[in-house]
């Protein structure tokens, strides 16, 4: 029941990244590796203030400008300087490595017996494991919300407009490139809002935290999709959350069977690659079948 609980507690936290990805990869049509590098921004800026005895509250809100900084400078090299959308978020990924050891002054930092953002919710009462859960709905349920009404409104309307499909945006006179660079701000905003609540969550900030992140990222949105298919805008959103606890939850399944730590992104990147495929090899099965059913 513990790892049940442990399990979905890190699900909620990691699903605010899940939707970050998911305005990237989804909503924009970008694979955006920036979220490496910010996700571990967002722990570093938030670890950093918290350390020097700051308000948690405060820092996990200067994570999120800091990730939405970082979105950003990636929107910028794609649009100003028309660098092609990958080879953006890899220099970005790259710079942000220096970036957050400057912004930490070492490789990690501890929060322990620290006062986190979690702390009011201990002071209730609930241990930790439920402190996290609890704040982990409230965050999860209001930014579904603020998102289903942002992705209504004129300018969400645009960002989407912009991710399926870019020529028919500036027919409509969509300033394509500002809609681009306000997609990934916003989605590398949460990213490091995540990883902020992550690093309160384990007590400590770790500059290489961000590895593999995307593929986490990428992987929980497709379980999302594949498993609880949403019929609209807000249920695709619950789906997302859906997808990350049930990643999580194979993660803690596939660990008390016996797989190795080192495995896991072994493990992560055959799924993604399978799931990915999914759709491929499904139309190939279906043409053999037909093509069968014809010849006999």
């Amino acid at each position: 029941m513990e790892i049940v609980s442990g399990a979905v507690s890190l699900g909620l936290l990691w699903a605010v990244m899940t939707i970050g990805v998911f305005i990237s990869y989804r909503i924009l049509d970008i694979a955006d590796l920036t979220v490496e590098g910010s996700i571990a921004m967002g722990a570093a800026i938030a670890a950093r203030v918290i350390a020097a005895g700051g308000n948690p509250y405060i820092a996990t809100l200067l994570a999120l400008l800091g990730g939405m900084a970082a979105g950003l400078c990636t929107g910028l090299l794609q649009t100003r300087l028309k660098i092609p959308a990958l080879l953006s978020g890899i220099l970005v990924m790259i710079a942000l490595w220096s970036v957050n050891l400057r912004i930490m002054g070492k490789s990690n930092i501890s929060l322990l017996r620290m006062e986190t953002i979690y702390t009011a919710f201990e002071n209730m009462g609930l241990n930790g494991t439920a402190s996290i859960t609890v704040l982990g709905l409230l965050c999860v349920f209001l930014l579904i919300s603020v998102l289903y009404w942002f992705f209504g409104t004129e300018v969400g309307s645009a960002i989407r407009a912009t991710g399926s499909n870019p020529h028919m945006a500036r027919a409509q006179g969509i300033n394509t490139d500002t809609m681009t660079c306000l997609g990934l701000l916003i989605s590398n905003g949460l990213v490091a809002a995540s990883g902020a609540l992550i690093a309160q969550s384990q007590s400590y900030a770790d500059v290489q935290m961000g590895t593999g992140a995307i593929v986490i990222g990428l992987a929980s949105v497709i379980i999302g999709e594949v498993l609880f298919r949403g019929k609209n805008f807000y249920t695709r959103l619950i789906s997302l959350v859906l997808g990350a606890v049930t990643y999580r939850m194979i993660i803690a399944l596939v660990l008390k069977l016996g797989m190795p730590a080192n495995d896991l992104k072994l493990f992560t990147a055959v799924t993604v690659a399978v799931a990915l495929s999914l759709p491929a090899l499904l139309q190939r099965f279906r043409q053999n079948q037909k093509s069968h059913g014809r010849v006999e």
